[in-house]
C-alpha cells in the first residue's frame, strides 16, 4: 500500500496554464481583501463553514463523548477541505488542491475569531434544531483549563490561517514554475 502511494506521489502535477495562474490569483488577492476588511460577495463561504461546523457535532455527537461532539464542529470543517485537498493532490491537480488548502487555513480565521471570544461570549450562535446555542470554546477551554487564555490563542489560531493561506498561493505560483512542460523545455534546451 504505502509502496504504492509514494509512486502516485511521483508523478507529475498536471499543467498550470498562465492564464489559469493569472485568474486564480486575481481570485485569491480579492477572496483575501474580503476577509483583511470583512465585507464582499466572498463572505458567503462563512455560511459553508458553519454548515460544516454544525454538521461536525451531529457527526462526532455517535462518539458518545460530549466533549469530542463539541470539539466535532470545529473538527469537521477542517477535515472537509483537508479530504478535499489531499483528494486533488493525489489526482494530482494544482488548482484544487490550493483551493482546498486555501479553504482549510481560511477556516482558521472564523475559528481563532470563535476562540478569542470564548470568555466574553459576545458573538452570535447558532445551533442545529433552533435550540439553546452554547459556546463551544468557552467550553472546551474551560474543561481544558485555558479560559484565560481565550484571545491568545485566538489570535494565534487567526495568524496561522493567513501564513496558510498565503502559503498555499504560493505553493500554486511554485507549481506554475515547476510545471513538467517547463522542465522539459529546459532538458531539451
Amino acid at each position: 500500500m504505502w509502496e504504492n502511494l509514494r509512486i502516485h506521489f511521483e508523478r507529475d502535477w498536471h499543467h498550470i496554464s498562465k492564464p489559469g495562474v493569472i485568474a486564480w490569483m486575481f481570485f485569491y488577492f480579492w477572496f483575501l481583501w474580503t476577509f483583511w476588511t470583512g465585507r464582499g460577495f466572498l463572505m458567503l463561504f462563512i455560511n459553508v463553514d458553519l454548515i460544516m461546523h454544525e454538521a461536525g457535532h451531529l457527526l462526532f455527537s455517535y462518539t458518545g463523548s460530549h466533549f469530542l461532539t463539541i470539539l466535532g464542529g470545529t473538527l469537521f470543517q477542517l477535515i472537509v477541505p483537508a479530504a478535499l485537498a489531499f483528494q486533488f493532490a493525489c489526482q494530482r491537480q494544482p488548482y484544487g488542491t490550493t483551493f482546498a488548502a486555501f479553504i482549510f487555513f481560511q477556516n482558521f480565521l472564523y475559528i481563532g475569531e470563535y476562540m478569542a471570544d470564548a470568555r466574553s461570549q459576545a458573538l452570535p450562535l447558532v445551533s442545529v434544531g433552533g435550540g439553546e446555542a452554547g459556546h463551544d470554546w468557552h467550553y472546551l477551554f474551560s474543561t481544558l483549563g485555558l479560559l484565560n487564555l481565550d484571545i491568545g490563542i485566538g489570535r494565534l489560531t487567526k495568524f496561522f490561517g493567513w501564513i496558510g493561506m498565503f502559503a498555499a498561493v504560493g505553493w500554486l505560483v511554485y507549481r506554475y514554475h515547476h510545471n513538467p512542460e517547463k522542465q522539459q523545455q529546459f532538458e531539451d534546451f
